[in-house]
């Protein structure tokens, strides 16, 4: 298993707010579901940022997205270990695969791999 990239989320109520703040921060849009936008740098495309209003499927807006060259695997694993899984590994209508599962200090990882 091996991580293509690490994307922090921010859950804001200002979705136009929190883009135009990034963005003067020099960060581009790359992305946007209405729901979540992700802003990357120009320069190094995988220094990324999530803004999201909530998750479209998902019970909570995970604080982190980890994106894994096989996430069936890291489900596997994060299962062996008794890990809480808080969304079920499924595959979303905006092309990616993932789950949610809790870290040891509570924080919810949304892992994925985009299909």
């Amino acid at each position: 298993m091996s991580v293509r990239r690490i994307v922090p989320n921010i859950h804001t109520r200002d979705l136009g707010g929190s883009r135009a703040f990034y963005g003067a921060l020099g960060l581009d849009e790359v992305m946007d579901l209405g729901w979540i936008v992700t802003l990357a740098s120009p320069s190094v495309p995988t220094a990324q940022v999530g803004l999201a209003t909530h998750d479209e499927t998902g019970p909570v807006v995970p604080d982190i997205s980890i994106e894994v060259d096989d996430v069936d695997a890291v489900h596997a694993a994060m299962r062996a270990t008794g890990a809480e899984i808080v969304h079920p590994l499924q595959d979303e209508e905006w092309g990616v695969r993932r789950f949610f599962v809790r870290d040891p200090d509570g924080r919810v990882v949304n892992v994925l791999t985009h299909r």
